[in-house]
């Protein structure tokens, strides 16, 4: 698998955030220069664990203040760079008002991202952190595929405003990149569709869903039992890998399915269960359908009676192996992934102590 062993110098949108983090590591490790536009480039406390990511590399790192949804804002931070890595997009389930809260930064952020790059000379390839979201919308859309088997070939058609606006937004967000990108010659996109990312943070208190969501697995939140929801699971650092391949391949193009396994909540919280027994009230069991349909939204005001029924009870399966073959992935055991991002939260004190 060639190289781009000419690119040196790249930057990442979101660098502060969970996804991003891993990707800088991997960068800075690699010996590349880092341009890291941020809100504040002057907060100190923010930017810690990058700055300690770079003490210990051979890359260097550069801040830029830049504001994902002002025109022109990422000029600057772009201007010498071979690569741009766009990841930065709000993952919030719960929203009063999903067109300004979503679907307009995903839109506006990746227009205000991929518009500079056709300004910016040096750029020659554009990684874009979509989401397999932009490939589904439920996992009863399963059944609307070719072979039973989400793939590359799928778009998320089923959710709008009203019903799946995190997905809506990330398909919207992916359509104008492709839009973007088909209007120009000078640089090429190359999409990442990760499916639920789990693994330890750079931030180790980090206020990523996949936190809020695994936390609930040990902090009782979930000990009655837990929806039988399938899903796909990354280990965050695999993600990281697949973004940096997707760089420096040559050959990379399209999107690309980055997810280790078919899962579901029963199955993460069985790897927890088999690591650490009693020590934490895991969820034992699936909760009946109709409960999940009755109290689900009750509990939790970002589901609705519609995402149960087209998502529990129902399996999820994408085959990965375009990742595979193209950016030449590997994906490390769920029970690894889920482990340590569950140890890193013990420790950090986001989940209380075992009993």
């Amino acid at each position: 698998m060639e190289n781009r062993n000419d690119f040196k110098t790249a930057m990442i949108t979101g660098a502060t955030g969970y996804v991003a983090g891993w990707i800088v590591k991997k960068l800075l490790e690699e010996g590349f220069t880092a341009h890291a536009p941020v809100r504040d480039p002057e907060n100190p406390d923010k930017l810690k664990y990058l700055n300690a990511l770079a003490d210990q590399a051979p890359g260097t790192m550069h801040y830029f203040k830049a504001d994902l949804l002002e025109e022109g804002s990422y000029d600057e931070a772009m201007q010498g760079c071979d690569v741009v890595f766009h990841t930065a997009s709000p993952f919030v389930m719960a929203v009063n008002d999903p067109q300004k809260e979503l679907i307009e930064p995903a839109q506006l952020g990746t227009r205000n991202v991929l518009e500079p790059a056709n300004r910016t000379p040096s750029v020659k390839r554009v990684v874009l952190t979509s989401s397999c979201a932009a490939i589904y919308g439920d996992n009863a859309d399963l059944a609307l595929t070719a072979n039973g088997v989400f793939t590359e070939e799928d778009w998320n058609q089923t959710s709008s405003l009203a019903h799946q606006p995190y997905s809506y937004s990330k398909t919207v967000a992916e359509k104008e990149a492709w839009k973007n990108a088909k209007a120009q010659d000078c640089w090429d996109l190359v999409v990442i569709n990760p499916s639920l990312v789990i693994g330890p943070g750079i931030n180790p208190r980090g206020t990523s869903e996949s936190f809020n969501l695994i936390r609930q697995f040990g902090d009782g939140t979930m000990k009655a039992g837990v929806p039988d929801w399938g899903m796909g699971v990354v280990d965050v650092r695999d993600l990281a890998e697949a973004h940096y391949r997707a760089a420096i391949t040559p050959g990379a193009k399209g999107r690309h399915i980055t997810s280790g396994h078919n899962s579901s909540f029963p199955e993460l919280a069985k790897a927890l269960r088999e690591h650490y027994g009693d020590a934490y009230p895991f969820p034992k069991k699936a909760l009946p359908k109709w409960l999940v349909w009755l109290v689900g939204p009750i509990m939790d005001k970002g589901m609705t009676r519609k995402m149960v029924s087209l998502n529990v009870n129902h399996t999820w399966r994408a085959d990965n192996s375009k990742s595979v073959k193209e950016l030449g992935m590997t994906y490390r055991p769920l029970a690894e992934s889920i482990v340590d991002f569950f140890e890193q939260m013990t420790q950090s004190g986001l989940v209380p102590p075992a009993k």
